[in-house]
């Protein structure tokens, strides 16, 4: 699992340093094989403009962050997700990614139903998934830690992800977050099943203490997450795409150089993934 070759940098770990078209620039000057966008840089950036530059720099794209958010209170606002997600499937494809990360989506304002909302899910998906079969682009749902249920995501175990690619059909996977699933005691097992349905594969660490839910991640190696037993558990599934390292980290690396980052990030791909 420990190969440079395979390294991708999420774009949000060295969102505040860089615009995209810096991000790519300083990635493959550094030797870094692939990048996952964000589509706010994406916009910044422009897509004709992006796609132009990734070709030119010779890097892969391993995912599109970000589709989902299907729940919504009203039934405007649900096709307007619909719509946007397959906007961001066309994006994909023109992009060349190898997949398209899906975050769900949490309760509506004002609701509690969460019941209700895995039902908008499952349908906003079913809805987007003829668009992305058509387009041939993978569709990886990522289950997000269950603290964030409310808020971003109301699919948080694999085993839920997988359960929606079972009654969905092909072209939907999975994107496998250590740190949104390192915790579930069914990890193995769910990860076994995923089997060819794992699209992609996201590293950081959980750290102890964590300041901040969100944007208090560790680098790889920082924290207390069983890394190189989650790869090996990965790769045995067949998985040998693009590692994918996504760090929000707002007081520790957003705060350091970017080629500190770039730099740490390929020591520790070889010493902690």
């Amino acid at each position: 699992m420990a190969d440079l070759a395979r390294l991708s940098i999420n774009q949000a770990t060295t969102r505040e340093q860089h615009s995209l078209a810096q991000a790519i620039a300083a990635y493959a000057g550094a030797g870094v094989t692939g990048i996952s966008i964000w589509r706010d840089k994406l916009a910044d950036c422009g897509l004709g403009e992006a796609a132009a530059m990734l070709k030119d720099h010779g890097l892969r794209v391993s995912g599109l962050c970000r589709a989902g958010q299907f729940p919504a209170s009203d039934a405007a606002e649900r096709q307007a997700r619909l719509d946007d997600n397959r906007l961001a499937v066309d994006q994909a494809v023109a992009l060349g990614a190898e997949c398209l990360i899906v975050v769900a989506g949490g309760l509506p304002e004002g609701s509690r139903d969460l019941p209700g909302a895995r039902a908008m899910i499952r349908d906003g998906l079913g809805a987007v998934m003829d668009h992305a079969r058509a387009a041939q682009m993978p569709v990886a749902i990522e289950p997000l830690h269950p603290m964030y249920a409310a808020d971003r995501c109301a699919i948080n175990t694999m085993s839920q992800a997988l359960d929606l690619c079972d009654e969905l059909g092909p072209g939907l996977g999975v994107a496998v977050d250590v740190y949104h699933v390192w915790w579930d005691p069914d990890l193995q097992a769910q990860i076994e099943r995923a089997g060819d349905r794992v699209l992609a594969y996201h590293v950081c660490d959980w750290l102890v203490p964590t300041t901040d839910l969100l944007l208090d991640r560790g680098m790889m190696g920082d924290g207390v997450i069983d890394i190189p037993q989650i790869s090996e558990w990965v790769d045995g599934t067949g998985y040998n795409g693009l590692i994918e390292v996504e760090i929000f980290s707002a007081e520790n690396w957003w705060k350091r150089p970017a080629d500190e980052v770039i730099r740490t990030c390929r020591e520790r791909m070889l010493s902690s993934v």
